[in-house]
């Protein structure tokens, strides 16, 4: 099981960047995928999340209605859109996949995933 994590990068306040999770290994269709963060200090917190259905989505307060998650059909990859990006942003992301038989479920918590993929850093400079 491979969960392979792409993007990120540096932008400045307000601007946006993309993350992909691509998930090989695993039946695509059954595996719920979410996006987390750790900021220096601080400890990972939950960021969006979606079901293995694609149809049901949840997301951390901090981040609605600024970033979007979704499935890719094609590819078996998860992509976050981060728009209106802010200093607080800044962490390193990491996607993680839950198998699950239930299609429009969503874990928000890090030990109800299965797998994790390497982090991506992303930098928002004010």
């Amino acid at each position: 099981v491979q969960l392979q994590a792409s993007g990120g990068g540096t932008v400045q306040a307000g601007g946006s960047l993309g993350l992909s999770c691509t998930v090989s290994g695993r039946t695509f269709s059954r595996t719920a995928v979410g996006w987390f963060r750790q900021a220096p200090g601080k400890e990972r917190e939950f960021v969006a999340g979606i079901s293995a259905n694609g149809g049901r989505t949840e997301y951390a307060d901090s981040v609605k209605g600024r970033f979007t998650i979704s499935r890719v059909k094609y590819g078996n990859t998860v992509s976050l859109r981060m728009n209106s990006l802010q200093p607080e942003d800044t962490a390193v992301y990491s996607c993680a996949g839950e198998d699950t038989v239930v299609p429009v479920h969503v874990a928000r918590s890090t030990v109800q995933y299965d797998y994790w993929g390497q982090g991506t850093q992303v930098t928002v400079s004010s």
